[in-house]
């Protein structure tokens, strides 16, 4: 099977696959390397971004007092439903339309 499959005189023994060629091999290489710095690159990514961006946004928002997710009157024990403001009158036939 082997001599049906490859060229003649390119298997290195019988049973063996031929080895890749040195610009196969050099590439699978770069591939390897590449993958590592990609995931070391991702992180410091995101570690700047998390520590530049978010962080003083959060800490400004702290600072301020802000209370960005409208939370503060659950401690009450109070509903956190509120009305929609885009309907004055609901009823079934505005209910049915899609548009």
């Amino acid at each position: 099977m082997t001599a049906i499959t490859t060229k003649p005189g390119t298997a290195t023994g019988p049973g063996r696959a031929p080895r890749p060629g040195l610009a196969r091999r050099l590439y699978a290489g770069w591939l390897e390397v590449a993958a590592r710095f990609g995931e070391v690159q991702t992180v410091l990514i995101v570690c700047l971004v998390y520590t530049l961006v978010i962080g003083p946004i959060a800490l400004g928002a702290m600072a301020a007092r802000r209370d960005l997710l409208s939370k503060r009157g659950f401690a009450a024990g109070t509903s956190a439903w509120s009305q929609a403001e885009t309907v004055s009158s609901p009823d079934v036939q505005r209910a049915q339309r899609w548009f």
